[in-house]
């Protein structure tokens, strides 16, 4: 199981960088970052910096959406790092939360988001595509240029899809059941559409936070530091509700049963610890959805979640202990994860 790191573009920028640096040090795959131009800095100046100061560190969005840049500009972006620095690039892309939002503008729809999923990757390796009814190529790309796309998705039209186009699964939570549940749906679809079900890449993000041990004074201030994630969540899930209902066969009640004390989202605090909109969030859904404990405890979900078909975990680490949880992971959680003989 590969191990990634999620981490927002605040300034100052170097920090970021040097955090990506710390991450590849201590055994971790991917560099990730939040892709919100209006909340963040811009992730694309920051990966080629990171690309340049790493040696084996994949980076990309998570995620990209197909509204805010042009879709040839997107893949123009992966194409001239993937020349630079080697095919050390993946798009993570969905429908698009807080950066639409945010700007005033709707989430693109599902039959927009596989249109982009698709000209995205064809464009940045070489291949003509349509973008908007105009054909098109990046005639500078090389061969051998490679781009993985991989979608962000929780409802079963997403899921479908997913399984449908996508070289890879983003999964926004870390609950086993519904790791299960979903990962299902995926491979189901892959299979329907004639593709091999193992041949799409698993990714599971979510917050983890590693306390010195297991009392219950460290699992309290770590859960605090992570119920932001749950209220993140949440607005994918009102999307849903408001999709197929409160009670639908469609979406498991495991996910949607929770936000019923939701009363809004301001995207100021979007991804922060300390959200004040994620009262709501009930400690139970800390705990599953995130990865709260000592290494041992860290160990044992990872474990649990690899058995269920998981090829990557990424931490989300949107809290005060950011350098303590990649030392602990390099330390501890990666060596024994990589040690361990597949389920």
């Amino acid at each position: 199981m590969d191990i990634g790191l999620v981490l927002q573009t605040d300034p100052p920028a170097q920090l970021l960088i040097e955090r990506m640096k710390r991450a590849e040090r201590a055994g971790f795959s991917h560099g990730w970052t939040f892709d919100s131009c209006v909340l963040w800095q811009e992730p694309f100046v920051l990966y080629s910096r990171i690309l340049a100061e790493t040696e084996r560190l994949t980076v990309g969005p998570m995620v990209t959406n197909p509204g805010t840049r042009t879709w040839e500009v997107t893949a123009s972006l992966f194409a001239t790092l993937n020349d630079l620095y080697g095919n050390r690039t993946v798009c993570g892309i969905g429908r698009g939360d807080s950066a639409m939002r945010v700007a005033g503008r709707r989430p693109a729809t599902l039959a927009r988001l596989g249109e982009a999923m698709h000209a995205i990757k064809e464009l940045a390796e070489g291949r003509e595509a349509e973008v908007d009814a105009t054909t098109m190529r990046l005639p500078w790309v090389r061969p051998g240029a490679s781009l993985p796309v991989w979608m962000a998705a929780y409802g079963p039209k997403a899921l479908a899809l997913a399984g449908r186009q996508a070289d890879g699964f983003i999964l926004q939570l870390a609950d086993p059941y519904l790791t299960e549940w979903m990962v299902k749906a995926v491979r189901t679809a892959a299979a329907e559409a004639g593709r091999d079900p193992g041949s799409v890449t698993v990714c599971v993000a979510a917050p983890a936070y590693v306390t010195a041990d297991g009392s219950p004074a460290a699992l309290a201030h770590a859960r605090e530091q992570c119920r932001w994630f749950g209220g993140m969540v949440g607005n994918h899930v009102a999307d849903l509700v408001a999709r197929y209902g409160e009670h639908s066969a469609m979406v498991p009640e495991a996910l949607t049963a929770y936000i019923k004390e939701r009363h809004g989202y301001d995207y100021s605090h979007h991804g922060r610890a300390g959200n004040p909109d994620t009262a709501f969030v009930p400690d139970g859904i800390v705990d599953r959805f995130c990865l709260i404990g000592p290494p041992e405890a860290q160990i044992a979900r990872l474990e649990q979640l690899r058995s269920l078909g998981v090829d990557q975990f990424a931490v989300y680490a949107m809290h005060d202990a950011v350098e303590s949880t990649i030392d602990a992971y390099g330390a501890a959680v990666i060596p024994a994860v990589a040690s361990a003989a597949p389920a």
